[in-house]
């Protein structure tokens, strides 16, 4: 069942429509963030009670925070009743596997507009201009085995991006254009697009983030706020370690690559696996000479890629360490603790 938080309330889509404002600015403007997560609930009629969580919320929760502090969208998130918010709508949606989207706009201009206006008529006390939090849960997309199980291919999108433009490595509401380019991939029978930057560096997928695998060790495009990490020599306990938050080496350009909940945890997982990472730029031809490569994100888990283009990726097939990561993303999946 479908079912929809808005500012406070809990719809049932069925019956009541989510209705946002014609001023709301996510629509005016397109100022907005979300975040895309994967709920699980499943009930024990037996005990009477059920077990209701999202994978990775938190980190969710404290990505979106971040954004929004950084373009000016809130200066503070409620992340505990938000949080709330997001189980409880999975609770009511009575859906075992669910894809949950989190939306959070700049609010209502017309409010805003009268606010402001009230304040030009004499000394008050200013308004607070509430952003608009929508949180829909629906079935959560169901992906066919042998695309997890074997491989995609995917194409080089066309659209690049620049790491001077402040909105790029951040969930925002412009999507059109990368919808655009995974529709251009599928008619190429693709299921992704490669997306870089304008100095040809890897960005990551279009909804996803890109995950190489060269001699044992992954490789990473750096994302905001990994701009400081070197690449240290073989030894070098520093190797691997991301470096502190918002640090950046001197005269570096800074990511247009958007720091992935999925990935993250990704990285993590293989470091228990004794698998050190690099951050740093990506080439084509470091993708071309992969072993592996690897798209995450909070929908599929770990999609491996078996070719780019015409170019076969390693073996075609999907490799080891792929394997492990998506061993760890499913256990993730099934436990309310991962």
């Amino acid at each position: 069942m479908l079912s929809v938080f808005l500012n406070g309330q809990f719809l049932d889509a069925a019956d009541r429509p989510a209705l946002l404002s014609a001023f709301d600015a996510g629509i005016q403007h397109g100022v907005g963030l979300f975040e895309t997560m994967l709920g699980r609930y499943e009930p024990d009629p037996s005990r009477g009670d059920s077990a209701c969580w999202v994978v990775h919320l938190e980190e969710h929760l404290e990505r979106l925070a971040d954004s929004a502090r950084t373009l000016g969208l809130a200066s503070a998130l409620h992340l505990g009743p938000l949080g709330d918010a997001v189980l409880e709508t999975l609770r009511r949606s009575g859906l075992r596997r669910a894809r949950l989207r989190l939306t959070v706009t700049g609010g209502d201009l017309n409010l805003l507009a009268s606010a402001r206006a009230a304040g030009a008529q004499g000394p008050a006390s200013p308004s607070r201009h509430d952003p608009t939090i929508l949180i829909v849960a629906q079935p959560a997309t169901e992906y066919p085995p042998a695309m997890l199980d074997r491989g995609v291919a995917v194409t080089l999108a066309d659209t690049r991006v620049s790491p001077l433009d402040p909105t790029a490595s951040h969930k925002t509401l412009n999507y059109w254009w990368r919808l655009r380019e995974l529709q251009s991939a599928g008619a190429k029978g693709a299921g992704e697009a490669l997306v870089f930057s304008v100095t040809n560096h890897l960005v990551g997928g279009c909804v996803s983030s890109a995950i190489l695998v060269k001699g044992g060790e992954l490789i990473v495009p750096m994302a905001r706020g990994e701009e400081g990490a070197a690449t240290a020599a073989p030894g070098d306990p520093a190797r691997g370690v991301a470096p502190a938050p918002g640090a950046r080496t001197k005269g570096v350009l800074p990511s247009a690559t958007l720091p992935g909940v999925t990935r993250h945890a990704l990285i993590l997982a293989a470091e228990g696996l004794g698998i050190l990472t690099k951050r740093r730029m990506v080439t084509i031809d470091d993708v071309l000479a992969a072993d592996e490569l690897l798209l995450t994100n909070s929908s599929w888990g770990v999609l491996p890629v078996a070719r780019v283009e015409s170019a076969t990726i390693g073996a075609g097939t999907p490799g080891p360490v792929g394997r492990d990561l998506r061993q760890a993303w499913d256990r993730w999946c099934e436990s309310p603790a991962p």
